[in-house]
């Protein structure tokens, strides 16, 4: 097995997009941690919104995983390094657009 698959395999759900479905291009971080993504129509949404939002094949490109009781996005492996969640900038909540 290779290792996009087994990523793939840690991911609770990896759900299905919509034909237009938007994309994660920046993260919102706030003392360092991740609160939020900004989308490729530039808005704002908050982990869990985007959590949501993913489920309903309203952001493509991601699956959903957990830790504890919170789920969050992870990429889907795709073999492309320039679309991973941890290799997008980083946006301070001030930059957001909403």
């Amino acid at each position: 097995m290779d290792r996009q698959e087994l990523v793939k395999q840690t991911l609770d759900q990896i759900p299905h997009p919509n034909a237009n479905a938007k994309r994660i291009v920046g993260l919102i971080k706030e003392g360092g941690r991740i609160t939020g993504y900004q989308l490729s129509d530039s808005t704002a949404v908050s982990k869990q919104q985007a959590v949501d939002m993913a489920k309903q094949g309203q952001i493509a490109g991601v699956g959903i995983a957990h830790r504890g009781d919170t789920e969050y996005l992870k990429s889907i492996p795709d073999g492309r390094e320039n679309n991973n969640l941890s290799n997008l900038p980083s946006i301070s909540p001030s930059q957001k657009t909403i």
